[in-house]
């Protein structure tokens, strides 16, 4: 399973945002490219020493500022359940039909 399947997979989760500055932000995958620009909805921000928190309504995220990901199981659940459909349509179309 790749990351960006994986992240693609996770869309309405919440699901935690932390960049290289320490800044955090919780919210919602609204949407993720190749180069894992994230769009979020009902964001919740943090500041990187904790004292100072906003509300957005939605955020763009850079991919490259991107520090780390944190995920629901249900997105690793959803991508295997993904990756297994997509196998078998896949093999459905091998079979000469």
């Amino acid at each position: 399973m790749l990351p960006l399947s994986l992240l693609k997979s996770s869309t309405t989760l919440p699901l935690l945002v932390e960049l290289k500055s320490g800044t955090t932000y919780n919210g919602r995958l609204t949407s993720c490219d190749t180069y894992m620009n994230i769009n979020l909805r009902d964001v919740v921000c943090t500041s990187k020493d904790g004292d100072k928190f906003w509300k957005l309504n939605e955020c763009y995220i850079r991919g490259s500022s991107i520090k780390y990901l944190r995920l629901p199981e249900e997105a690793v659940e959803r991508a295997k359940k993904e990756e297994q459909e997509g196998g078998r349509q896949w093999s459905g179309n091998n079979n000469g039909d």
